[in-house]
């Protein structure tokens, strides 16, 4: 709908008053439709207005006195911040904690320059002013900086991704509307396109005011969690497991705080959602209901102080390691191998856990080794015993812990025996270390006293040869062959053939020598 039209309605009033309800209705929202349509018209005349005055102006002389007056402010913003910037970087690097005064030290050192540079912007704006030149120049570069500060402080701890370049966007966007001055044009159209939602009139304006406050308030509570954990765990009255605990719980009070503040700002009417947030609770009950079963346990882990901070402990998933931290869902446990994982609250509950340090953090280590039957005992709890003292992990402050060497066991080639050590309170957090500094002295004492280290043995037994195949100049020869006799059978006597056969070659020899002989 056009301006015409609209004058022209306003020309009407009979006829605008002959309708029935369903036609004020229509006409109201017509009327919206319309004033968004002259906000919007207005903005653009401001805009051409503005470009005509900035061209005006950057063409005069004045031009390039307020560019002068732009460097000049730079370069002294410059050599004015360098000395405070760098006691701030110094003094965050110098924290042990990456706290939020620390992120809050780098965020101000980032933004020292910049800030610097708009005092001497606003100072010469003034000056130029006072002396009647123009300073459109000025207010132009002032509101750019300003726009940089914000930018700047803001993402000066955040992450590469959507919400730093989402933060850059609105802080440009404000600073070029400012600059043209069509920041109270487009704000009075925002506000004029509006909508009815349950008898609520929203305006463009509260929405997007309030998606703003919402976001800046998620990130304060956030920031207001971190410090009240921060402090929570630098008490040192406090259970380091409770201080943990009790600072995610402020965290998300303070989330759901600023959730609550964006929908109070956004005309929501809270005593309305009690009935429809009933009937959601119930069902976001039925799918979260792991999350809230380890919510629970996290609670019971730190009333019955089972698991603490700083506990050596072994899973029954086999996750072995310390325990840095207890949250509301999992707790933070890192292996020796510095790895971090992650363990549901409700494995502590429903597992079995092993807590090596949970009334004395002194454990007792067996390590088994052999040594070849025939070796004398006592040599070899010699050799044992100064294997464990020449180990730092052994502890033997306290009668009846001192180091002792058991027989244990008659082994098929072996005499097995264990060295039984107590181990200190540091050995007992990093046990696959200690056993292999063990089993190193160990093996140095035994060598030390010639004391042999046996290996599996086997003898093998062939009970009958012949029924074996046998290599023979690389051909497999069978057992098909004659057999050799019993050793235990008398020799066998001549045949009757045989005999024949030897008194008849006699006989020959016999009756040739007699012819020969004749």
């Amino acid at each position: 709908m056009t301006i015409a039209s609209f004058l022209a309605r306003q020309a009407m009033p009979g006829a605008q008053s002959a309708q029935d309800g369903s036609g004020d209705q229509a006409g109201e929202e017509s009327n919206s439709f319309v004033e968004a349509n002259i906000e919007w018209e207005e903005i653009s005349e401001g805009a051409m207005s503005t470009f005509k005055s900035f061209q005006d102006s950057f063409i005069s002389m004045g031009s390039l006195w307020q560019l002068l007056a732009v460097l000049a402010a730079l370069g002294l913003g410059y050599v004015g911040s360098r000395y405070p910037a760098r006691r701030l970087r110094a003094w965050a690097d110098e924290r042990e904690t990456r706290d939020v005064l620390t992120r809050l030290a780098n965020s101000v050192a980032k933004i020292v320059w910049p800030a610097f540079t708009v005092v001497g912007l606003w100072i010469a704006t003034a000056v130029f002013e006072s002396l009647g030149f123009p300073n459109e120049g000025l207010r132009v570069a002032a509101s750019l900086m300003n726009a940089w500060i914000v930018v700047r402080f803001v993402t000066a701890n955040m992450q590469p991704g959507f919400w730093q370049t989402a933060i850059a966007v609105i802080a440009w966007t404000v600073a070029a509307l400012y600059i043209l001055h069509l920041l109270d044009p487009v704000v009075d159209a925002l506000n004029a396109a509006a909508f009815t939602v349950a008898g609520v009139k929203v305006t463009l304006l509260r929405v997007i005011t309030s998606i703003f406050i919402a976001v800046v308030a998620l990130w304060l509570g956030r920031i207001a969690g971190d410090a009240a954990q921060s402090q929570l765990k630098s008490n040192k009255s406090l259970n380091p497991s409770m201080a943990g605990l009790l600072g995610q719980v402020l965290k998300v009070g303070f989330m759901a705080a600023a959730i609550i503040v964006a929908m109070s700002t956004l005309g929501i009417n809270l005593t309305a959602l009690t009935v429809f947030g009933g009937a959601l609770g119930v069902g976001i009950g039925f799918g979260l209901q792991s999350i809230f079963s380890n919510f629970i346990s996290g609670i019971i882990i730190l009333f019955e102080r089972s698991v603490k901070v700083g506990d050596f402990i072994e899973l029954q998933s086999g996750v072995t390691g310390l325990v840095k931290e207890i949250n509301i869902r999992s707790t933070l446990v890192t292996t020796n191998d510095n790895v971090d994982i992650l363990v549901p609250n409700e494995e502590f509950i429903k597992a079995q856990v092993i807590n090596w340090t949970l009334r004395d953090a002194r454990r007792r280590m067996r390590i088994g080794f052999g040594v070849a039957y025939g070796t004398d005992k006592e040599l070899v709890k010699t050799a044992a015993l100064e294997a464990a003292e020449a180990v730092p992990w052994t502890f033997s402050g306290i009668p009846g812990r001192e180091p002792q060497v058991w027989l244990v066991g008659f082994g098929d080639s072996s005499l097995d025996f264990e060295l039984v050590v107590w181990l200190t309170e540091e050995a007992v957090k990093k046990p696959s270390r200690v056993k292999a500094d063990y089993n190193w002295e160990l093996h140095t004492a035994l060598y030390k006293y010639e004391i042999e280290i046996p290996f599996p043995q086997r003898d093998i037994n062939f009970r009958n040869v012949g029924e074996f195949a046998l290599l023979k100049d690389g051909a497999k020869v069978s057992d098909s062959g004659p057999k050799p006799a019993p050793a235990s059978a008398s020799p066998a006597s001549p045949t009757k053939e045989e005999q024949t056969g030897g008194s008849s070659s006699l006989s020959d020899s016999d009756d040739g020598d007699g012819d020969a002989g004749d």
